[in-house]
């Protein structure tokens, strides 16, 4: 089961810089238990901001020798500026597409990176594989409820598995709503794994 961690500080107590901290030593954990990717989502952040976090979290990686690959969301400049593996894109038609992005990390004299890509329909996983992405975050698969109301309907089991069908060889991992408890149901419809944000940042980084 691959494992793609979404990064997200606000889960933690304190201050910003508590916060930052606290993010920066839980990246650590999941170098070492060999988390196949981070996605560096501070979307709230200066640029500069998440260029010193993504700096850090790279030493991090490097420093234990793990095959964890990281990526910044949306940010292409910053992915090149601070050598990160890779960027994660959304299925926008305005947005860029995983041959430009290779385009400019190869204009930048940097390794091929790694490019995946969020998707909530069918239509939008085809145009994902036409597109030759990386990888696809297919959801939300679980409904999500906040004080017992329901935020956002979930696709269900049977949408992840036309979209993994859909998706060819290309890794489908399975967003939204996940637990410890429903992660083997994503797998069972052919998910290639499992991506979220509490479930990581809740210390499941030794699956």
């Amino acid at each position: 089961m691959l494992r793609y961690a979404i990064t997200s500080r606000t889960v933690y107590p304190g201050n910003d810089h508590a916060q930052k901290a606290a993010l920066l030593r839980q990246t650590s954990r999941w170098a070492v238990s060999g988390i196949d990717v981070i996605q560096l989502r501070e979307k709230d952040l200066l640029a500069a901001e998440i260029a010193a976090l993504a700096r850090v979290m790279l030493q991090s990686i490097d420093a234990v020798n793990s095959s964890t690959k990281l990526l910044i969301n949306s940010r292409l400049d910053i992915a090149i500026a601070t050598e990160a593996h890779g960027v994660h894109l959304t299925a926008a038609p305005d947005e860029l597409i995983p041959s430009q992005v290779r385009d400019l990390f190869s204009s930048a004299r940097r390794p091929a990176p790694l490019v995946t890509i969020s998707c909530h329909t069918l239509e939008e996983v085809h145009r994902a594989r036409e597109n030759q992405v990386d990888a696809i975050l297919f959801g939300p698969i679980f409904e999500k409820a906040v004080a017992g109301q329901v935020v956002s309907r979930g696709l269900g089991l049977d949408r992840l598995r036309d979209a993994s069908i859909a998706a060819g060889d290309i890794p489908v991992y399975a967003l939204g709503g996940v637990t410890l408890d429903n992660a083997s149901m994503c797998v069972e419809a052919r998910a290639a794994g499992i991506a979220g944000i509490r479930l990581f940042h809740n210390g499941w980084d030794n699956t």
